[in-house]
């Protein structure tokens, strides 16, 4: 089987299997605290990845700071499985497994609800999400992510990566996608406007045009956005290495002035 082949290994479903062979990842190079949930919870009976931004950086040669899980248990199954363990959040309801310095946050997939859907979900009037805990299948976890780098799971079972939204190829050309309409994902989020101009500075990205045409008219969403968050995205963007590039990006969308007025 040639490289082409793995590449294009999928099924039905829209599901996209990177094998080891191609994508060159090393479990090596992941936390050991991070392996030893994911080996825990398939012990359990239950599903775990590797997901979000540990994979995306792997994928570019990065080194991930933070290694995070998703899976089919819930945050209290989680929980019962680590004596180390705590449930946070209420918009987020996750599970952190604390091993002393380090923090595995595993999360359960999560889908965007239905009437037989557990859990429960709120949206504000004006499009944002307050509270989005309405469980799901991975397939549902990946669609509801916001870029598609960051919808790319890594199965310890195989070594391979699982690729739902096309993310693998946008981290091979190096492009920043939305997954779904722009404007909506804006509107959920309005913080996501700066994830995407962070990231793009982090791992010197292009903002696909699509994806960047509405931030300039939807910045002023910013405005209602909690401060917390606000506060903490604006040291990842100045605080993470990669200060001047943020700062361009940020003037470059129409960001700067909303968020340093």
């Amino acid at each position: 089987m040639t490289e082409t082949d793995l590449l294009n290994t999928s099924d039905q479903t829209g599901l996209r299997v990177i094998p080891r062979e191609a994508h060159g990842i090393s479990r090596k190079q992941m936390s050991h605290n991070a392996l030893r949930v994911l080996y825990r919870l398939r012990e359990a009976g239950f599903a775990g990845y590797l997901v979000g931004g540990a994979v995306r950086d792997l994928l570019v040669g990065g080194a991930p700071k933070d290694f995070d899980v998703a899976t089919d248990a819930t945050p209290e199954q989680v929980k019962s499985l680590f004596r180390n363990c705590r449930l946070i959040g209420r918009r987020f309801r996750l599970a952190h497994v604390v091993f002393g310095r380090e923090i595995i946050e595993v999360a359960t997939f999560r889908a965007n609800g239905g009437d037989d859907a557990e859990g429960d979900r709120k949206v504000h009037e004006d499009g944002r999400l307050l509270r989005d805990n309405i469980y799901g299948s991975i397939e549902d976890d990946a669609v509801r992510r916001d870029f598609t780098v960051n919808a790319l799971y890594y199965a310890i079972e195989d070594f391979s990566v699982r690729d739902y939204v096309g993310g693998y190829e946008d981290v091979q050309a190096r492009v920043l996608r939305l997954i779904g309409d722009p404007d909506a994902r804006y509107r959920e989020d309005p913080v996501r406007m700066l994830r995407a101009a962070r990231l793009a500075a982090k791992l010197g990205f292009t903002i696909e045009p699509a994806t960047a045409e509405p931030i300039p008219r939807l910045a002023p969403l910013l405005a209602d956005a909690a401060p917390a968050r606000l506060f903490e995205e604006t040291l990842k963007l100045f605080l993470s290495g990669h200060a001047v590039a943020s700062f361009e990006g940020l003037e470059r969308h129409g960001l700067l002035d909303v968020l340093l007025p």
